[in-house]
Formats: structure tokens, sequence, C-alpha cells
């Protein structure tokens, strides 16, 4: 999918590209679900619910979350008065380049950096940096670790062939499991890949002035950090 000015563009395989306004919808959908939450959502219409429905051979539809009226709060024993919409549990998930890249020599073959669904990717620094960072700054947002990010079967499969495969989960096993990275605490047999966070909004020059956005390119500041990954909450 890219974003082309207010325009969404999603493009597969044998499928025409389609195009959706980023304006906001008329429609709304009742009975939504995400996990634990449930409510009304925007609906972006039926050309986009045909053109999903055909493609993935099943009755779709494809739903904005509505901030309007929604809330989906995250998880309270971390993150207290915070929110996130669709995403799995936390709304930001940062991983680095050189994590990834240190993975990707214990592999047998390497997988991308979407695999793990990261939305901010930092360059430079060195592998897991990210594991020990409390605080962190882009542009005029600061952003608050919450919890090191366990990673699920979800990863092992192949986005482009859907096939999965033991990978890369057997191999974070053997060096970033809570058993070897905690070895105090005790193992819910949980793997670790990047570090959830939310936007510190309090704390934030971004309430009606400062920008509220960030892009590739931007610096990254670590405001503050936890002294030792066992401190890390998972």
């Amino acid at each position: 999918m890219c974003l082309f000015f207010y325009l969404a563009v999603v493009r597969a395989p044998g499928m025409s590209p389609l195009k959706i306004p980023l304006t906001t919808p008329s429609w709304v959908a009742e009975g939504v679900s995400m996990w634990e939450w449930s409510g009304s959502a925007f609906d972006e219409g039926e050309e986009a619910a045909k053109w999903f429905s055909d493609y993935l051979g099943k009755q779709s539809r494809l739903v904005r979350f509505n901030k309007e009226t929604e809330c989906r709060a995250t998880p309270p024993a971390y993150a207290v008065g915070y929110s996130t919409t669709f995403s799995n549990t936390f709304p930001f998930l940062v991983s680095s380049q050189a994590s990834l890249d240190h993975l990707n020599t214990l592999l047998p073959e390497p997988v991308p950096m979407n695999r793990f669904r990261a939305n901010i990717v930092v360059e430079n620094g060195d592998p897991f940096d990210e594991d020990l960072w409390d605080e962190i700054r882009i542009n005029d947002l600061v952003f608050k670790g919450v919890r090191l990010c366990y990673r699920c079967k979800i990863t092992t499969v192949d986005q482009e062939t859907g096939v999965p495969s033991a990978e890369p989960i057997q191999t974070l096993r053997k060096f970033r499991s809570d058993t070897l990275l905690m070895p105090e605490k005790k193992s819910q047999r949980k793997v670790f890949f990047g570090k959830e966070m939310v936007w510190n909004w309090n704390i934030s020059n971004s309430q009606g002035k400062g920008k509220k956005t960030i892009k590739v390119g931007d610096s990254i500041s670590i405001l503050s950090k936890i002294s030792s990954i066992t401190e890390a909450a998972t």
C-alpha cells in the first residue's frame, strides 16, 4: 500500500490498483471486533469491499477506526491512559536494522523487516539497543517504551507465498527467549524482537504546536534507558 497525497493505493497481483480517499468515510459499520475490543468503525465502501472480497476469496469489508466515537485502551498493566486503534496491542513498534541484520546472519535464509511489522525502523546503533530504550524523541514527539515485543507464529509466514516455516522463531529462541534474557524470572516461553511504545503526549510539544509527524530520515534522540534488559517489561 502507498500513500499519494490524499489517497491510499492498494496493489495486489492480478488486481487493478484500489484507490481509497483518506477523507472521512460517510458509512459506518457496526459489530467490528479486534481482540478484546468491539464497536463501530468507518466503512470504506462497496468498491473496497468488492476488491478485497475478490482477492481474498471471502466476503470482506475494509474499515477504519473511528476515533470520533470509539476508544480502544492499551493494556493498563503496561500503559495506563493510552489508546490504540487496530494495531495488535500498542500503537508503535520500534525495531532496528542492526537487530535484523544480526538475526539474518544466523538464519538459513534472511527475512525482511516487514516480517516483524515495525512501524518505526531505526538505522545505526548496535543490535538490540532498542531493548533498553525507556524514552525517545523524534522531532517534537516523545515516545515511552512499554515492553519488549514478544513474537508469535505470524512472523514465520512468508508474506509473498503464504507458506509458514519454523523460522525466525526457531533461531530467536536460541538467543532472544525470556529464559535466556531473564533467567531469574519464570519462563513464559516467549521470544522477543522489537520494543513496543506509546506516544507520551503529556510531555511532547505537540498539543496545538510543534511537528506532529515523523518521516523517513528523521533523527532520533535517546532520552533515557533502563539499566538492564532484566528490567524490561514483557
